[in-house]
């Protein structure tokens, strides 16, 4: 799951984004709100949850919820701030937020909110994505495809893996390029310059041959890898 954190605190940013990634969350974090919106114009969709710090500088995260709405995305938003005021809190959920957190929180209440929000948008994210024989379960966070005998078997895939695999498994029959892969196995601004892509594409593709999976993931030469949806499932007997 891809989540947008935007907080202007340096060390509460921090925090945040360290506890998300130990939860299996990738999380980009910006510390003001006009970069909040240029991510959110480029790639709203492939983010789960949003979560805005009220007072933000450039843009406020009131003024962002409202730009959202406006523009008619529907991604889940979470307002962290530290007001405590119920007509705060009232003018938040009017501009768009679709939950409220206020400063300080624990940890279990921040990832019981996000998890909520995850739960309330089904026709954002649903609970599993399917291509051919072949189920990615977010409740679960597994992979998995039916053995010999009908039952369905898990393919075990590192963090990295299971985000490669749900965003071709997003992107069905797309040529996707090196870049785009990148963003999605790293926070923004962070990715490594190496061939790493293609390696971890060799270590998911090894993974689900194992597994019957054998054409799922194809090259297109000079331009990136497209998942084949016509692919068919071949469990080893």
């Amino acid at each position: 799951m891809r989540l947008l954190l935007a907080e202007d605190e340096p060390d509460l940013g921090a925090i945040i984004q360290r506890m998300l990634n130990r939860e299996n969350y990738l999380v980009d974090w910006v510390q003001d709100g006009a970069t909040a919106w240029n991510y959110l114009e480029q790639e709203w969709i492939e983010y789960s949850v949003a979560i805005f710090d009220w007072l933000l500088p450039k843009i406020s995260g009131l003024e962002l919820c409202q730009k959202l709405r406006q523009q008619g995305y529907s991604l889940p938003v979470l307002m962290l701030t530290a007001k405590s005021d119920i007509q705060d809190m009232v003018t938040g959920l009017d501009a768009g937020a679709d939950d409220y957190l206020s400063k300080p929180f624990i940890k279990a209440e921040l990832l019981a909110r996000i998890r909520a929000l995850q739960r309330r948008a089904l026709h954002i994210q649903p609970n599993q994505l399917q291509i051919g024989l072949l189920t990615l379960d977010y409740a679960k966070s597994s992979v998995f495809t039916p053995n010999a005998q009908g039952q369905p078997q898990n393919i075990p895939l590192t963090a990295n893996e299971f985000r490669l695999l749900e965003y071709f498994m997003k992107h069905p029959n797309q040529t996707l390029t090196r870049d785009q892969l990148l963003a999605q196995l790293w926070e923004t601004d962070d990715a490594p310059i190496s061939n790493v892509v293609s390696a971890r594409i060799r270590l998911l593709r090894r993974k689900l041959a194992d597994y019957g999976c054998k054409d799922l993931i194809e090259t297109v030469h000079g331009f990136g890898y497209r998942l084949n949806s016509s692919y068919e499932s071949k469990p080893d007997f």
